[in-house]
């Protein structure tokens, strides 16, 4: 099998090319950047320039499934230009594949796309499964929302859609997880606001598993990307200064405060949603981190 992957050389796409070729899959995939493209036997990028509809049409040849990952980081602050930024990564991306795709004899048969748990409401008590209804309002609902509806219009050339709904990506590399694990290194990590907001997480290991089982096994439809316990923001600081045998002595970081400092985007510390690993678990994937306490240890060596 041969698959086109967009956000490859990022850090969950790294995760998944490592995957694939472990299953003999042959990697193809897109950059922005020309000092990114390699060609090897099983992994060959290609140069792609989304704002200018720019795209190397030999990137489809053979390629059966595409992997959708690229999107502009949301943990940065959120001006007005570079929450256009946001969305246009992920919409005007995936609307050039699918017009290229109209244009192009291929044997394209599933999409499978990076999504987010920011689509459901902020709130305590609710525990949202793929099925909800309700949506969150806010600009995270925003993106999502069309992202998801871009994503799928590929329905319409017959191509087979999944969409996997990603929480809080732990892994040592990058992203979240040293951003949270350093400052109480340092004995000045805090818990955000009163600690109570919930944080559906997942091992980076488990989520590019979950990209490639998904590919193999063809499924499609929504899926949730997070382990089966989220845990809260108290529960999650603290599992991290226990195994570093540290103390959390600051007080916690009241929510006006990071909202003078991070704007809008404080909502990513303090938004709390509980999301339901149930509909992939019932398709007999089996997460190999599925307790916060073990996954911060695999990741704190």
């Amino acid at each position: 099998m041969k698959v086109l992957i967009t956000g490859a050389t990022g850090l969950i796409g790294q995760e998944i090319v490592k995957l694939c070729h472990q299953s003999d899959i042959d990697v193809h995939y897109l950059t922005t950047s020309k000092n990114k493209l390699t060609s090897e036997k099983n992994y060959k990028g290609y140069y792609w320039n989304p704002n200018l509809g720019e795209i190397d049409l030999d990137c489809f040849k053979d390629v059966e499934v595409i992997i959708h990952l690229v999107g502009a980081s949301v943990a940065k602050r959120w001006t007005n230009n570079y929450k256009q930024e946001i969305v246009n990564s992920r919409v005007v991306t995936t609307n050039l594949i699918l017009e290229s795709l109209k244009k192009e004899k291929h044997a394209v048969r599933h999409i499978v796309s990076a999504s987010a748990i920011g689509i459901y409401p902020d709130s305590f008590q609710n525990y949202y499964m793929e099925s909800s209804l309700k949506e969150d309002t806010g600009f995270l609902g925003e993106v999502v929302k069309k992202w998801e509806t871009a994503v799928n219009e590929f329905k319409t050339i017959n191509i087979e859609v999944s969409l996997l709904r990603i929480g809080l990506v732990l892994s040592n590399k990058g992203g979240a997880f040293p951003k949270i694990a350093n400052p109480i290194k340092q004995g000045i990590g805090a818990v955000f606001g009163d600690g109570k907001q919930w944080q559906s997480w997942i091992h980076i290991e488990d989520l590019a598993r979950l990209f490639t089982y998904v590919v193999e096994e063809e499924l499609t439809g929504l899926y949730n990307a997070v382990a089966p316990n989220p845990v809260s923001n108290y529960k999650l600081t603290h599992a991290i200064a226990d195994h570093l045998a540290k103390k959390i002595v600051l007080p916690n970081v009241p929510k006006f405060m990071m909202k003078l400092a991070l704007g809008d985007m404080h909502i990513l510390l303090f938004g709390s949603q509980r999301v339901c690993s149930d509909k992939i678990l019932e398709t007999g994937f089996r997460f190999k981190h599925d307790n916060i306490t073990q996954a911060i240890e695999d990741l704190i060596l």
